[in-house]
């Protein structure tokens, strides 16, 4: 409800408690919605949390077929997962639906590390959060050094591009806390991306 109030979108959720048949429901409903509305030229985002979640939810489900990976993963459970994550695109002469989606690590459980690894590195962009920040109310509790955007130059101009390399050599040697509020300090001084990527040659 909460998230309902605050959030300008619509919000569709399966709560812990409900059947993993449920969460499969929800999230296969979702995505079909999603992809028509991105044939009517419209431009989707869904937020999912958790992909972890989604995939235990399948494990759970799908027949098993004797293959099980470490952490008691059954191969075949990761395979829809793969095509819900997968099904972000741009169409030519439609819209394009964009999926971000968190993943679980560091739980302490050798099933969502499994997962983990089967969906790193398969996204145009990474955002790792960080515990320690998060601990000291620190926001955005962003490990900045361990973020980063696939194909950025495709993005931003040659000059920005340029900016960003002086703004993550400056971060690089700092620890996780000292380069946020680096960037958070910069970043309240200056009124938009522009004024602060230029504010990288002041200092």
């Amino acid at each position: 409800t909460d998230m309902e109030r605050s959030v300008k979108g619509e919000v569709i959720s399966s709560t812990f408690d409900e059947p993993a048949q449920r969460h499969i429901q929800v999230a296969e409903m979702v995505l079909e919605k999603a992809k028509r509305l991105v044939e009517h030229k419209e431009d989707v985002v869904i937020l999912l949390d958790s992909i972890t979640r989604l995939a235990r939810a399948y494990n759970l489900v799908v027949p098993t077929t004797g293959k099980v990976l470490s952490g008691g993963v059954d191969s075949s459970a990761l395979h829809k997962p793969k095509r819900f994550f997968g099904a972000a695109r741009n169409i030519e002469e439609g819209g394009s639906l964009t999926i971000l989606a968190t993943a679980l690590t560091e739980t302490g459980s050798r099933m969502d590390e499994v997962i983990f690894e089967e969906f790193k590195g398969t996204g145009n962009m990474e955002l790792q959060l960080d515990r320690t920040l998060y601990e000291r109310r620190i926001y955005p509790a962003i490990d900045v050094n361990r973020s980063n955007t696939r194909k950025e130059e495709l993005l931003l101009s040659k000059e920005e591009l340029d900016r960003i390399w002086i703004l993550r050599r400056v971060l690089s040697p700092l620890n996780d806390v000292e380069a946020m509020e680096l960037l958070v300090g910069k970043m309240k001084k200056t009124k938009n991306n522009k004024e602060f990527l230029e504010s990288m040659n002041k200092g």
